[in-house]
């Protein structure tokens, strides 16, 4: 009996794709980039763009997680023993979920003012990169801390937990203790 390709390709992808737990060290910021490189490419297979490039999604999300995990590792293990950082990228439907996990100190990314571009700061960039790159970006601190990045593969796609009663856009609440914080900045 054939298979549906459709329904083929949907079982093949409609999981994860890739886990890592890495030291929350810079130096290993290359092992998780090249991670999340590889887990894009194998998002969209060669022949079928369901509407964004693969080079354009590997570039957001290689750069997205890029500046979260410096964030970690430089942040968040601050001035204490560097712990572990965990990556887990899972292909849903049309988007590709990046999650990382650390137990650094937690942040409230709703306080991070958007940097003056006008006077070229050399820092200050990492969460206005975030923002650009993804189409949808959650945080839940605690221990775990909670990174959530979510890039859509193309077309009309609707949040994973839909709209909220402030308008703002969240990403359904994770399997954790913790509030879910999201910024309506973000939409």
């Amino acid at each position: 009996m054939a298979r549906n390709s459709t329904n083929e390709y949907n079982d093949l992808y409609d999981r994860n794709i890739i886990c890592l737990e890495v030291p929350g060290k810079v130096e290993y910021r290359n092992v998780v980039v090249r991670a999340v490189s590889i887990a894009c490419k194998l998002a969209i297979p060669a022949g079928h763009h369901p509407g964004t490039c693969g080079d354009d999604l590997r570039i957001a999300l290689v750069s997205a997680v890029g500046e979260a995990y410096n964030n970690i590792a430089s942040h968040g293990y601050a001035g204490r023993k560097a712990g572990w950082v965990q990556l887990r990228i899972v292909r849903r439907l049309r988007r590709l979920r990046v999650e990382l996990r650390d137990t650094g100190a937690s942040f409230d990314p709703t306080q991070v003012p958007p940097p003056d571009l006008a006077s070229l700061p050399e820092s200050g960039l990492g969460i206005f990169v975030m923002r650009a790159m993804v189409d949808e970006l959650s945080y839940v601190p605690g221990c775990p801390n909670l990174l959530i990045l979510v890039k859509y593969l193309g077309g009309e796609i609707e949040s994973e937990l839909g709209p909220t009663s402030n308008g703002a856009t969240e990403i359904g609440q994770p399997a954790i203790d913790g509030q879910l914080v999201h910024d309506d900045r973000l939409t």
